[in-house]
């Protein structure tokens, strides 16, 4: 956290020299004491945000990769000619504990092309997918276990 309000004194100066570089020092010093004193942060939680972060980066680049490859399964899917698409609805339920794991879930299925997230009560989803064979797998997927990994974390 000191870093980041160092860097945010750097960014809102707009030019970087050596009397602003010690005075940002200072200020984002006295005010990571000030939020550890008075508001309850602690040390301890800069490296559990550190490494949340990380593994949030980790999601979105899985992500992407999902999302690349569901683009070729629904691109061959639909232009061929051989294959018969079976649409299908099913629900399935998660571990996950926090809102915001469960709705990333919601959101990355959404993302993913060949599936749209219809509801989410609780940790019960259902999901519409474009054929029956995009829907194998779901509730165990990369998503969920990335998810509960970070949950975990802390």
């Amino acid at each position: 956290m000191y870093i980041i309000f160092f860097l945010i004194w750097i960014i809102f100066n707009g030019q970087f020299t050596l009397e602003i570089a010690a005075f940002g020092l200072v200020i984002a010093g006295l005010i990571y004491w000030f939020i550890c004193k008075f508001m309850g942060y602690k040390p301890k939680m800069d490296v559990i945000l550190f490494k949340k972060s990380l593994l949030v980066i980790h999601y979105c680049i899985v992500l992407i990769i999902e999302i690349l490859k569901a683009n070729g399964a629904v691109f061959k899917m639909v232009y061929s000619s051989k294959y018969q698409l079976e649409p299908a609805v099913i629900h399935f339920k998660t571990n996950l504990n926090s809102k915001f794991a469960k709705v990333l879930l919601a959101n990355s299925i959404t993302l993913t092309p060949g599936t749209i997230t219809v509801s989410l009560e609780d940790n019960e989803y259902t999901v519409h997918c474009l054929d029956k064979e995009l829907a194998q797998g779901i509730d165990s997927s990369i998503f969920v276990q990335l998810l509960e990994r970070i949950e975990r974390v802390g």
